[in-house]
């Protein structure tokens, strides 16, 4: 399931928070299953602000559809917070929602709530545009709870005056790492190693990229590998004794690793495509005319493997103008446009398959390797109970590559954990 550079067009076309925020003016305006009527859109992060990318293309279908409107409540940047105002709506059945923003990892659990209205009769009409990563992490049971919206993907970040090609293999990766960060007096490999959500998608690309599976396709079996998870977990800890991993790499978040890098402190770094960005137009930055992104390494050397993140847009079961909200998220996940926006204005990776075949975007470095990185992106399986299943993998997984606890003990934790969520 490798993509080699240079043939992405063939490869693309084939527990709450404590913080309650303010109850959500309700989208009734007379509206009803029919259409008609505003729409509220409830999705958070910084690109929902005024000014957003989330904002501008809600103005862009309020200007084209006049008479379905639609207006953002802007939900926090945290995910678990985003999904808390969401499900207290949801679970007092109210109406105020009509789309929802939800995350990739969120799927199953708001399926089986009821709280999504089936996509599946206009299925069709969003398969044929995007991506089919994106479109899995949409999915439940077979059936298409929610529209593709915005994706993301794993990037390697490399120092190229230190280092002269990007690794292919993780092994390699630690050998320079250790000897160029020896050598130069700085970290080796900065990521996300604290504990919380994005040690999990670090933790199952190494899994992942080792051959490891979770569940079978349609996740009614566990095909966990404890002994390859073993061998990850161990190959972690070995890293962090031998110095491929930058210190302070198991406290790491998202803007931690950044910052390491961004500063000149670390050699090679794992983070989202947003960074790049960032790093580039920091004129403090010692790295901001040294550095370059490739794919993720694998253990094998063969190919790419990184976790799927990004949004899908759901339309809410309790929604008082189901159709006209359904015709939005279609729109937003089909529309070129709408997709190119994305990746043009606030350089969000679309799901749109033809948008990365567009010559314009070919030519930036960000959305070429999302290019190719994308189709074999996979995402965390959408189950209802994938909150529980991370926290299970956090409690278990990260003592364990912190020498606190046996990596093969840890792999049978996980094990047992899986399978009690299916029985």
């Amino acid at each position: 399931m490798t993509t080699p550079r240079g043939r992405v067009g063939v490869a693309l076309a084939a527990a709450f928070s404590l913080t309650i925020l303010p109850a959500c003016t309700p989208s009734g305006d007379g509206g009803d299953e029919e259409g008609g009527g505003e729409l509220t859109w409830a999705i958070g992060g910084a690109e929902a602000n005024p000014g957003g990318i989330h904002q501008r293309i809600a103005e862009l279908w309020s200007e084209q559809n006049p008479d379905t409107p639609i207006t953002i409540e802007v939900l926090p940047e945290e995910a678990d917070q985003q999904r808390e105002q969401q499900a207290l709506e949801l679970q007092a059945e109210g109406s105020g929602f009509d789309v929802l923003g939800v995350d990739v990892i969120w799927t199953g659990e708001y399926s089986e709530n009821e709280w999504l209205e089936s996509l599946e009769d206009v299925r069709g009409d969003i398969e044929e545009a995007v991506l089919p990563g994106p479109l899995e992490s949409a999915t439940w049971g077979g059936e298409l709870w929610a529209a593709p919206y915005n994706s993301n993907a794993g990037f390697l970040y490399y120092r190229t005056d230190l280092v002269d090609e990007p690794p292919t293999t993780w092994e390699e990766l630690c050998e320079v790492a250790t000897r160029v960060g020896e050598e130069e007096g700085i970290g080796g490999l900065v990521a996300q190693g604290a504990r919380y959500e994005g040690f999990v998608v670090n933790w199952l690309e190494y899994y992942w990229s080792d051959g490891g599976e979770l569940f079978n396709e349609d996740q009614t079996a566990v095909e966990f590998d404890t002994e390859t998870a073993t061998e990850v977990t161990e190959w972690l800890r070995q890293a962090q004794e031998d110095g491929c991993l930058a210190p302070g790499f198991n406290t790491a978040r998202e803007e931690e690793a950044r910052n390491e890098f961004q500063s000149g402190n670390a050699v090679f770094m794992r983070n989202w495509p947003y960074a790049y960005g960032l790093i580039q137009d920091d004129d403090q930055s010692p790295v901001r005319e040294d550095f370059d992104i490739a794919p993720l390494p694998t253990f094998s050397g063969e190919g790419t493997i990184s976790a799927l993140g990004g949004f899908n847009n759901g339309v809410s079961a309790f929604s008082d103008n189901k159709e006209a909200a359904k015709e939005f998220v279609v729109w937003a996940a089909t529309n070129e446009e709408v997709q190119k926006m994305l990746a043009t204005e606030a350089s969000v990776p679309p799901v749109a398959a033809s948008v990365y075949e567009d010559q314009e975007l070919a030519d930036d470095p960000v959305m070429s390797l999302l290019g190719e990185v994308l189709p074999d992106a996979r995402p965390r399986p959408p189950a209802p109970s994938w909150n529980e299943i991370s926290v299970e993998m956090q409690r278990a997984l990260f003592p364990a590559y912190n020498g606190e606890a046996e990596p093969q003990q840890a792999s049978q934790q996980v094990a047992d954990f899986l399978q009690s969520t299916i029985e």
